[in-house]
């Protein structure tokens, strides 16, 4: 019962407010469900104009869809972000409808299924790092001349694995740390240029994934075992991400924030 409240939770989910938001455009990758759309709906009620990015059509115009009858400006761009050609076309297309861009929220990836690695095979460790890790450095690639005049704030999306070893695949947890590592390099880089990098660790976040991979019964006892006794909500962390794209982070870069329910605490 408590899950199925905190998912009615989230779909009705209220954010802080950030004025200096306002008037902004953001890229929101992974954008067309989940972490990622919930990213997309905060951001966009604090007057950004919002740009979902993914592969999904259907589920990128149904988030846009929402996002419009609740009065904000949102378009969905298709893009498979493990292709560079196809995140340097979205990017463009992104500036010439919207604007230029002040935040970058590269959240594709999220394939964490346990591999053994006795059972590991080179062709989906490749898969998950392109996935995982350098989706996310295309898109920041693709954005990043465009705001080097301008600042602004990327953030990234790492993982609880990357921070402690877990049940995923070894493959996932390198790519994750691997995205940690960028983040706090680019945030030394970009510093003198006012560009800010963060990044969030989510631990276990209730998604159409891991309800179709686990029972209610399982879903319970896992969020059960957390110190704050529950799972993660997609707003959760779109809460997170919407902080770290305000003023209110202007003196936070390079840092990781685990979105993790208390379960790490380094």
């Amino acid at each position: 019962m408590a899950n199925a409240q905190h998912e009615t939770a989230t779909a009705e989910a209220e954010y802080a407010t950030y004025p200096d938001l306002v008037g902004k455009v953001a890229i929101i990758t992974g954008g067309s469900r989940g972490i990622g759309a919930a990213t997309a709906a905060a951001l966009a009620a604090n007057g950004v104009a919002v740009a979902a990015v993914g592969r999904d059509e259907g589920a990128l115009d149904s988030v846009a869809t929402a996002i419009a009858a609740r009065g904000g400006m949102a378009i969905w761009v298709a893009a498979d972000c493990t292709r560079p050609d196809e995140v340097a076309r979205m990017t463009a297309t992104v500036a010439s409808q919207l604007g230029p861009v002040d935040i970058v929220a590269a959240f594709a990836g999220g394939n964490g299924f346990p591999v053994s690695t006795e059972k590991e095979t080179t062709e989906h460790w490749r898969e998950i790092i392109e996935t995982d890790l350098n989706s996310m450095f295309y898109t920041v690639s693709a954005a990043l001349p465009g705001m080097l005049d301008r600042g602004g704030s990327i953030i990234t999306m790492a993982s609880s694995a990357a921070r402690q070893a877990a049940k995923s695949a070894a493959a996932y947890a390198a790519a994750k740390a691997g995205v940690v590592a960028f983040t706090r390099h680019l945030a030394g880089e970009m510093a003198p240029r006012g560009i800010r990098a963060n990044c969030l660790a989510p631990s276990a976040v209730e998604n159409d994934k891991m309800r179709t991979w686990m029972t209610q019964e399982q879903r319970d006892a896992l969020g059960a075992s957390f110190p704050l006794r529950r799972l993660g909500q997609p707003h959760d962390v779109a809460a997170a991400a919407l902080f770290l794209a305000s003023a209110e982070s202007s003196w936070i870069t390079g840092a990781t924030i685990d979105v993790s329910g208390g379960k790490i605490m380094l």
